[in-house]
C-alpha cells in the first residue's frame, strides 16, 4: 500500500476514534472536573505508550530523513502545549454545549487552517477560502438558532477550533523530523505534565469515582494513545490540507455517537447549519489544493517565449 494512502487511512480511523469521544467526555465532565479528566485521560495514555517503546527496534525504514533528534523535546512541547489547549477548551465546552453542537464548532479548525496559513504568507484570501468562511459562519448561526443563542460553551468550542488548527500546522511541521513513536510519547508526557499541573494548582478532587474508570480508560488508551500515535505517523505522509479534509468526518461521526450512546438528536436547523460547516471545510481545502497546484504550475509564455524576470512570481509567494 502506498504510504499516502496509508496516511489517509490512518487518519480516517483517527477522526472515526475522536467522533466517539465527545459523548464520552460530556458524560464523565458531569462528574470530574475538566483538568482532572484531561490529567488522567493522558496519564493513562503515556503509560500505555511506554510498553510500545520498550518494544520498539528503530530501523532504516522508521527513521524520517530529517532527524533532528536534540530538537525531540523542543518539538514535543510545542505540540504538547497546542494539544492540552485544545483538549481543556473542548473538555470545558462539553460542560455547557451539546456534544453534537461541539463537535461541528470544532470543525471550524479545518477552515481555520488554510486562513491560517493565508494570513502568515500575507496572501490575499481565495474566492474559495471566502465562500468558505461564509458557509462555517452561516452554519454556526444556524447551530445556535436551534439551541438558543451561543452560550459559553459555544466560545470555548471556538478557543479549541483555533488552537486545534495550530496543532494541526505545528504536526505538520515537526513530525518528519521525528520517529513517530518518541515523539508521540514526547507529545503525551507534555501534556500530562501540564495538565496535572493545572488539576493540582485548581485544587478539585483528583480522584474519579469508580464507576468512571472505564470512559478514561478508553479515552487514555484508544482515543489519547492510539490516536496520537496514528496521527504523527499518518500526518508524516498526509499534507495538513488534506488531513483537515478528512477531519471533516469527526462532527458526522460525533453526531451518530452522540445519539447512539446517550440519546442526543440533531433538529433540522442543526442538521443544516452542520451541513453547511462540512461542506465550508470541504470549499476550504478545495480551494487551498487549487492555489497549489497553480503555484506549483507557473504561467508560460506562448509560443515558447521566456518570461520576463520582474512578471515572474515564486511559488511560495
Amino acid at each position: 500500500m502506498p504510504r499516502h494512502t496509508l496516511g489517509i487511512l490512518l487518519l480516517i480511523i483517527v477522526t472515526c476514534i475522536w467522533g466517539s469521544t465527545f459523548a464520552i467526555v460530556k458524560t464523565l465532565g458531569e462528574t470530574l472536573a475538566p483538568q482532572v479528566l484531561i490529567a488522567w485521560r493522558f496519564l493513562i495514555g503515556t503509560l500505555a505508550t511506554l510498553p510500545l517503546l520498550l518494544l520498539w527496534r528503530p530501523g532504516p525504514a522508521t527513521q524520517p530523513a530529517e532527524q533532528r533528534p536534540r530538537s525531540l523535546w523542543k518539538d514535543g512541547l510545542l505540540v504538547g502545549v497546542w494539544l492540552v489547549v485544545g483538549y481543556g477548551t473542548q473538555t470545558v465546552a462539553l460542560h455547557t454545549t451539546s456534544a453534537n453542537r461541539a463537535a461541528f464548532i470544532t470543525a471550524l479548525s479545518v477552515v481555520l487552517v488554510p486562513l491560517w496559513q493565508a494570513l502568515v504568507s500575507r496572501k490575499p484570501l481565495g474566492t474559495a477560502l471566502w465562500g468558505a468562511v461564509a458557509l462555517a459562519v452561516s452554519g454556526l448561526a444556524l447551530l445556535s438558532w436551534e439551541g438558543g443563542a451561543l452560550v459559553i460553551g459555544d466560545l470555548w468550542a471556538l478557543a479549541c477550533a483555533l488552537s486545534y488548527a495550530g496543532f494541526i500546522l505545528t504536526l505538520e511541521r515537526t513530525a518528519k523530523h521525528h520517529a513517530a513513536l518518541p515523539f508521540t510519547l514526547i507529545q503525551l508526557a507534555c501534556v500530562t505534565g501540564l495538565a496535572w499541573l493545572w488539576a493540582l494548582l485548581s485544587g478539585a478532587s483528583l480522584w474519579p469515582p469508580a464507576a468512571q474508570w472505564p470512559g478514561l480508560l478508553y479515552l487514555g488508551v484508544a482515543a489519547t494513545t492510539v490516536t496520537t500515535l496514528l496521527q504523527t505517523l499518518g500526518q508524516r505522509w498526509v499534507s495538513a490540507a488534506e488531513a483537515s479534509l478528512i477531519y471533516a468526518l469527526e462532527p458526522v461521526t460525533a453526531s451518530l455517537f452522540s445519539f447512539v450512546l446517550i440519546g442526543e438528536r440533531v433538529g433540522l436547523r442543526g442538521l443544516f447549519g452542520g451541513s453547511l460547516v462540512v461542506i465550508a471545510t470541504v470549499l476550504s481545502q478545495w480551494g487551498s489544493s487549487v492555489e497549489e497546484v497553480e503555484a506549483a504550475n507557473p504561467p508560460h509564455a506562448p509560443h515558447g517565449q521566456t518570461i520576463p524576470e520582474a512578471e515572474r512570481q515564486p511559488a511560495d509567494s
